[in-house]
């Protein structure tokens, strides 16, 4: 094969899944098979990191396990209590990071029949979050406290690919910094030690493609918009 024609395929699959993943909030009560679970962490598992270190730990609740964190956060979440993140989250939205939630929220509501400004409905929604949108599968993403920041930051790549091995294997998925907002509860509910920290959870089975809710899409911004090349 050409080399130019290999290149192209293979930048090709990389565009199809990026372009196809979205985050699914509906999905079928099917559980995915142990084999293509260890498949999407083998495959995420190559990652890059600062140094190497790897700093991402994983922890995958299904079935009865699953439910029952469910039922634990959920609680916790209708209840009103404190929030209470590891990493500390934005301190606002500005300008045109205001402007692309806002788009993805109202696309969201307006997909769902929610009148704008009905803040009842838009805290019912939110609250889905917890019970991960009926997903079959939560995974729990966790890093080491003294690496800070950067085992974070690598972390979020890992999301990245496992998200992309899901897609490729015909998996639905959702990241949710939501569920970082109880990560207290987190490492109380799974006995994690006290210098994990949580960075996010994915939410994963298979999408019920028949959902309203999944059949939206949002938006990109262009690579003129984001990206700047000095030459001189």
């Amino acid at each position: 094969m050409d080399a130019k024609v290999k290149q192209n395929d293979r930048i090709g699959v990389l565009e199809e899944l990026l372009n196809e993943r979205y985050s699914v909030r509906a999905f079928l009560p099917k559980e995915v098979d142990r084999a293509t679970i260890e498949h999407v962490l083998k495959t995420a598992q190559r990652t890059a990191s600062w140094c190497n270190s790897q700093p991402w730990q994983v922890l995958i609740a299904s079935g009865a396990a699953k439910e029952r964190f469910r039922k634990a956060i959920y609680a916790e979440a209708a209840s009103g209590a404190k929030e209470d993140h590891d990493f500390t989250p934005p301190r606002e939205y500005v300008g045109v990071y205001l402007e692309r939630r806002r788009e993805s929220g109202f696309q969201l509501y307006n997909t769902l029949g929610i009148a704008r400004g009905d803040k009842m409905a838009y805290a019912k929604q939110a609250l889905e979050n917890y019970n991960f949108f009926g997903a079959p599968h939560v995974a729990v993403i966790h890093t080491n406290e003294p690496l800070g920041i950067y085992g974070a930051i690598d972390c979020g790549a890992y999301v990245s690919n496992f998200m992309l091995a899901a897609q490729a294997l015909g998996l639905g998925t959702i990241p949710q910094a939501a569920l970082a907002r109880h990560s207290g509860l987190i490492r109380r509910h799974f006995n994690l030690p006290d210098d994990r920290r949580v960075v996010c959870g994915i939410s994963f089975g298979y999408a019920n493609d028949a959902h309203t809710v999944n059949s939206y899409r949002t938006s990109r911004a262009s690579v003129a918009d984001t990206a700047t090349f000095v030459d001189e």
